[in-house]
């Protein structure tokens, strides 16, 4: 009898997804409340619900924590993120960055070079997050001080960022979405191309077309703003030491967290070298509260003051609320329920691919995570993968076309509200321009039904499954 109360079937956990979508839409975009407390009102709502069906406390709150436990890593190279940030302003790194970049990128193709820049360093970095957080905001700077459209230049860092990640062996999404399958890496990142490449080449035109669109700037205010720069912090040729580390711990597989250790400390080190005179106090300060700009020219102010693991807070509050959402979904097979049905209904290769990816944008959605994302669809979908006829490598694929690029436009999400806070433009304004990440799983879906790309298993079997 109590067992059966705590069944979940699939029209009830259907309801709990459509109301629970209800919430965040309205909270988010209706209201333009910060994701924060709709999600909460949502997990008010579900731990409510979770009672009335017969669920004991100790299994709520397990919940919870095994949801918690899954993001205690990211959680935690968020603030080292918000720390490094901080001690790249106050070294000059970011500065130097933009100073060089203002000298090396033409303005006229600001925007598509912005895309390029990103999509090339994340291939060999293998992380969006750093690309966005340190490279990012030194392109962001020099956007603005062109007069481009912020959410223009956010949405070519974060395509570029995200193409980077993808490709890369490097790539915990990568790496992720190939062991979910169950197929090699490398050709996993081989297959990726028939909709990464296509994706790609259509971002760059759309960015190209859309870079010019805007007035520009003068030569006299990206003059001003070198001037600004080059007077009040150290731009140096040695701000490329930092930068090299973060290729070279990449190359070597260093874990992030102790990448991003290593690069604050050799920062800090930095700064002692150049400002013998900065106190520890302040050092700290650059990593607690981040740096504050004073050059009295308010563009290049408001664009250099931010950093510090106080900025990070809000990232980290909205982390710690969306993954115990997913670990209630998860504990109550919410998810689990309203996925596994679909599997068995999908006769064709073009029905399958389409599930699979408005599932991984489903759990994008309701959860705001973006490995769960991956993980939920592809044990869901495995098995009728290989019932049509359809190898592994069309299923990792599928996964990273409809999961971890889409989670950059959730504005719950944690890369959403990651790169929203990084970079200081809301997610609903720069979503319709991460060309990237929208062009993915509309390539994905159009392999399926067409066949093209499209990677079958080599079996005879499975060859005659495909064609019934």
């Amino acid at each position: 009898m109590n067992k059966s109360k705590k069944t979940v079937s699939f029209r009830e956990a259907i309801s709990i997804l459509v109301i629970m979508l209800i919430v965040l839409g309205l909270g988010v975009i209706k209201f333009g409340l910060s994701p924060q407390t709709p999600v909460l009102v949502v997990i008010g709502l579900l731990m409510l619900w979770g009672k009335v069906r017969g669920n004991s406390w100790d299994k709520i709150f397990d919940g919870i924590s095994d949801g918690v436990k899954n993001g205690i890593i990211p959680i935690f190279i968020f603030i080292l993120i918000g720390a490094l940030i901080g001690t790249w302003i106050a070294s000059g790194i970011i500065p130097s960055m933009m100073v060089a970049g203002f000298h090396l990128i033409s303005a006229k193709w600001f925007v598509p070079s912005v895309f390029l820049v990103c999509a090339l360093i994340g291939t060999s970095i293998g992380s969006a997050f750093t690309i966005v957080s340190t490279i990012g905001i030194a392109l962001f700077g020099m956007g603005q001080t062109l007069g481009m459209n912020p959410a223009l230049v956010a949405g070519a860092i974060i395509s570029g960022a995200i193409f980077g990640d993808k490709t890369s062996p490097l790539s915990d999404s990568t790496n992720l979405a190939s062991a979910i399958a169950e197929d090699d890496l490398f050709a996993h990142i081989k297959n990726l191309m028939w909709t990464t490449i296509p994706a790609f080449f259509i971002s760059l035109i759309l960015y190209t077309l859309l870079g010019n669109a805007g007035s520009g700037a003068s030569l006299s205010k990206i003059d001003t703003t070198l001037n600004v720069l080059n007077n009040n912090f150290v731009v140096s040729w040695w701000a490329i030491l930092p930068i090299a580390i973060l290729f070279i711990c990449s190359i070597m597989k260093v874990p992030a967290i102790a990448t991003l250790i290593l690069n604050i400390t050799i920062t800090v080190g930095m700064i002692f070298v150049e400002k013998p005179s900065t106190s520890v106090k302040s050092i700290a300060g650059f990593i607690e509260n981040g740096f504050v700009s004073k050059t009295g020219n308010a563009s290049v102010d408001a664009l250099l003051t931010r950093g510090g693991i106080s900025s990070m807070m809000g990232t980290v509050s909205l982390i710690f609320l969306t993954l115990s959402l997913g670990g209630l979904l998860m504990k109550f097979n919410v998810i689990q329920t309203a996925m596994e049905p679909l599997s068995e209904k999908l006769k064709t290769p073009g029905s399958v691919i389409t599930a699979t990816i408005l599932s991984g944008i489903g759990v994008n959605i309701f959860v705001g995570e973006q490995y769960l994302s991956v993980i939920l669809p592809g044990k869901a979908f495995k098995q009728t993968f290989n019932k049509r006829g359809l190898d592994n490598l069309a299923l990792s694929r599928v996964l990273e076309d409809g999961g971890t690029v889409i989670n950059y436009l959730i504005p719950w999400g944690v890369a959403g509200a990651f790169v929203a806070n990084t970079l200081g433009v809301p997610t609903l304004s720069f979503l319709p321009f991460c060309f990237f990440s929208l062009l993915s799983p509309l390539l994905s879906i159009l392999s399926g039904f067409t066949g093209i790309g499209l990677k079958r298993a080599e079996t005879s079997d499975n060859k005659k499954v495909a064609t019934a």
